[in-house]
């Protein structure tokens, strides 16, 4: 998946990403450009440039420097020389490429009447974050995903602070019911995922890059609330799997879905239960019990580190020590 990402930049970049450090390229999870400052590299332990002599820099005076050229470049390759037709993502701020990869952008934002955002002009930026497939990452977690008297699937918040591998755990675990591959004796499941942001499945086109099981249907691109009520309508799922709740209705979509017997796993951007109960609605959603599972991340061993599992009463269930060995309470 990384030459998709190569084949996107244009040559003078992409000739300098291809010979850096393997160390490094394994790395990568973004590749910035702004209009007149050095293209940064950034990934899990590094923060560098793309040196204008030398592979890569931590002085930014030393750095390539991105032109308006440059830009064009990289949004017309992603874009296939049609802004038109990625109107509808550049209204989210970013454009999802092969692979799965995003491109955010930024730029002068155009409002229509109602002040909403209808596109993005002038782009003086592009972020190309690099999607990358882990197979088995959510592995720890499959002990606590379900119930170990009926092999009923459990409600699961994963929450952390951004970068920290939320979206790949979650792709993980759809992947893991959907396949069969939870746990010895615990049958598969019907899969819902609903991506509002073509993020969990990659998707182009409505068609997945990454792998999300055999059964899995794929709601992309539908707005996450009313896409878990057409999942418990219409496709009869026994786990629904989005990304990033955070509105009223979206907590309204949860509680029908569990208490219509459906599990959600699904996530937030928060340091702690605590610091996500406070946000509007959520302690709400909190006290009704509607997650049965709440598991922390982080990234001291890189994005997807599992700090710790919580029940519904916050009991610990599982706690990361800081010399990476598991103490396992559950």
């Amino acid at each position: 998946m990384w030459q998709q990402v190569l084949h996107v930049c244009p040559p003078d970049i992409r000739g300098r990403l291809e010979g850096i450090d393997p160390i490094y390229l394994r790395r990568i999870e973004e590749v910035r450009l702004r209009l007149g400052q050095p293209v940064q590299i950034t990934g899990f332990g590094f923060d560098r440039f793309l040196g204008k002599t030398e592979e890569v820099t931590s002085n930014p005076n030393k750095g390539l420097i991105v032109t308006e050229e440059h830009l064009a470049r990289v949004i017309q390759a992603v874009t296939q020389a049609s802004l038109y037709a990625v109107e509808d993502d550049l209204r989210k701020g970013f454009i999802t490429m092969q692979g799965g990869h995003r491109v955010g952008v930024a730029g002068r934002a155009v409002l229509g009447a109602g002040g909403e955002i209808r596109s993005v002009r002038s782009i003086n930026a592009v972020n190309i974050r690099v999607a990358r497939e882990r197979l088995g990452c959510a592995a720890l977690l499959t002990r606590y995903a379900f119930d170990r008297d009926s092999g009923r699937p459990l409600s699961i918040l994963l929450i952390s602070p951004p970068q920290c591998g939320k979206t790949t755990l979650l792709r993980d675990l759809a992947r893991l019911w959907s396949s069969g591959g939870i746990a010895p004796g615990v049958p598969a499941a019907k899969v819902t995922i609903v991506d509002e942001r073509s993020e969990l499945a990659g998707s182009v086109d409505g068609r997945p890059q990454f792998d999300i099981g055999p059964r899995t249907d794929l709601l992309d691109g539908c707005p996450k609330a009313e896409g878990m009520r057409i999942a418990i309508r219409s496709l009869s799922p026994g786990v629904i799997v989005t990304d990033e709740i955070g509105r009223e209705d979206d907590v309204k979509a949860v509680l029908d879905a569990t208490h219509a017997g459906v599990a959600v796993v699904t996530s937030v951007h928060a340091a702690s239960v605590e610091q996500w109960r406070q946000r509007p609605a959520m302690d709400g959603l909190y006290r009704s019990k509607a997650f049965e599972r709440y598991v922390l991340i982080g990234r001291d061993e890189g994005p997807g580190t599992i700090v710790r599992v919580e029940d519904e009463g916050q009991a610990v269930l599982y706690r990361r020590t800081s010399s990476s060995k598991r103490v396992d309470q559950g």
